[in-house]
């Protein structure tokens, strides 16, 4: 339970370390995320800090916006951050990526890119049927269950099905640089989602 921020997937490319190896990153563009509403356990039951940024800049209708009143930006996006305490915070208090630093590990939240209704070779990574000697199933399932026992088909059984768009979480992900001039992130490896989506980003718990 560690606060986070929301920030907008840029794309992947490669630096190189000091050894000259080559190291794949995920660039994360981190706009100023605005503390909107601070959850406290009298008054909500738990506690958590809620933060948003005007990506987008999507209109809000009177409600969305009644929660905004007075000095608080409008903010089309909204994410809530558990954490142990929110002494210190305050409504209005802006964070950006010094709340991070090189080398801290984070789990990074987004959503995964949708592939559309998938077969069960690349939904599930089943193996093809033979492709030579008059076979005519090269990509299809097989047998999904028996006949007469149990009579029916078992519930959770893999099969074709849309594939993606699902709430996917990477934990334990290393931050290789900073960068607070561009408000930029770097993140070793691939982190969930397509081309500037949303991705929420806290640091990892330490057990």
């Amino acid at each position: 339970m560690t606060l986070g921020l929301l920030g907008r997937k840029v794309g992947m490319t490669q630096i190189f370390a000091a050894d000259g190896t080559s190291v794949p990153v995920t660039v994360v563009a981190i706009e100023p995320n605005t503390v909107t509403k601070l959850r406290t356990p009298d008054r909500d039951g738990y506690t958590a800090v809620q933060v948003g940024i005007e990506a987008g800049k999507r209109r809000l209708n009177k409600p969305d916006l009644g929660q905004f009143k007075g000095e608080l930006p409008p903010c089309p996006v909204t994410r809530e951050f558990r954490v142990d305490s929110v002494d210190g915070m305050t409504l209005g208090q802006t964070l950006d990526v010094t709340l991070f630093a090189e080398g801290d590990l984070v789990d990074v939240t987004g959503i995964s890119k949708g592939k559309g209704f998938a077969g069960t070779i690349k939904r599930h990574s089943f193996a093809s049927g033979p492709e030579t000697h008059g076979a005519d199933h090269h990509r299809e399932p097989g047998s999904i269950g028996a006949g007469t026992t149990p009579g029916r088909v078992y519930k959770g059984t893999r099969m074709a099905g849309h594939m993606g768009v699902d709430r996917v979480t990477v934990q334990k992900m290393k931050i290789v640089r900073c960068d607070g001039a561009r408000n930029l992130i770097l993140v070793r490896g691939s982190i969930p989602g397509a081309k500037n989506a949303l991705v929420a980003m806290s640091k990892s718990v330490q057990i």
